[in-house]
């Protein structure tokens, strides 16, 4: 049975955006690379999840926090990829913002 983790979908959309391969994220974030390119395969297929330490090497390399990876909803996915890449000043109006609403 497929993993239902949204991971292996949030991962490999990423990965796209970001341009690179599976083998060239999976040595990135510091996978052997004779096995790099079978285990992003398997992560982005759900047969398996990264532990919390790879997807953390993982989303470095991708510049996403590993909340964006667990995000179940899109647009809560999309906020959490934007909101990472504001500067703090940016990020204060928007929780202010949020509060106050």
């Amino acid at each position: 049975m497929r993993n239902k983790v949204p991971v292996s979908k949030r991962l490999k959309e990423a990965r796209i955006a970001a341009g690179l391969s599976q083998k060239q994220l999976g040595i990135a974030a510091g996978i052997d690379e004779f096995s790099a390119s079978a285990r992003m395969n398997q992560y982005e297929t759900g047969k398996h999840t990264p532990d919390y330490l790879t997807l953390k090497n993982i989303g470095k390399v991708l510049k996403c926090p590993v909340a964006y990876f667990y995000a179940e909803d899109n647009d809560l996915a999309t906020m959490i990829s934007i909101f990472t890449k504001l500067g703090t000043s940016n990020q204060k109006k928007i929780i202010k913002i949020i509060l106050e609403s």
